[in-house]
Parts: structure tokens; sequence; C-alpha cells
């Protein structure tokens, strides 16, 4: 079982910031696209953004210009940096990797991490 290791949730105000992290253990399988995933409550998971393993990046529409997300191939680390978060950003974030050996490809997720914006 490949564990992803998320890290950067927190408390924040509004139009502040926070860095999420997530990693995946270098092993036999090449990592393909990553990204994340926030499920506010009472509301469905939705994707936030998406990288591929060549830098190719997706975008929801509420948060265009406010995040970007980034990847380091050398580390199988990704991060989504979010800027001016407002309160409807409270949410658990969920990293999610798609791992590949051969031609066999599994999804993965992490555990989440709580981000809530709140004056």
């Amino acid at each position: 079982q490949v564990r992803l290791v998320e890290s950067g949730g927190g408390s924040v105000q509004p139009g502040g910031s926070l860095r999420l992290s997530c990693s995946v253990p270098r092993d036999k399988y090449s990592v393909n696209d990553m990204g994340w995933y926030r499920q506010a409550p009472g509301k469905q998971r939705e994707l936030v953004a998406s990288i591929s393993s060549r830098g190719s990046r997706n975008y929801a529409d509420s948060v265009k210009g406010r995040f970007t997300i980034s990847r380091d191939n050398a580390r199988n680390t990704i991060y989504l940096q979010m800027n001016t978060l407002e309160p409807e950003d409270t949410a658990v974030y969920y990293c999610n990797a798609e791992l590949q050996w051969g031609k066999v490809r599994r999804e993965y997720w992490g555990e989440g991490t709580q981000v809530t914006v709140s004056s």
C-alpha cells in the first residue's frame, strides 16, 4: 500500500494564504497525474487542481488566479499555493496520485488535510 503524505493545512483569515504539499514515496513505479481535491461538509468531493508529470496544469474555475499547483518530479511532490483564500475554500483537501507499474495504473488518495478560512 502506497501512502501519500500531506501537510500544510490549517486555519487562516479571509484573504490569507496557505501552502499544501503532498509526497509520494519513491519506489518501483512511475507517478503520472497528481492533484488536489476538496470536500466541504454536505458537498461532493471536487477537483481543485491537477498537474501531469510533464507539468500540464488544470484548475477549477473557482480557484483560477488564486491557487497555483506545482510539482517537483525528483521528489515526487506536489504543492498547492493558495492565496486570497475565501470562506468558501473551507474544506478537507485530499491529495490524489496515479501510479503506474508497467501497464497497470492505480489511483491513490491521501488522508486529507483540513483548511479553514474564517474571520
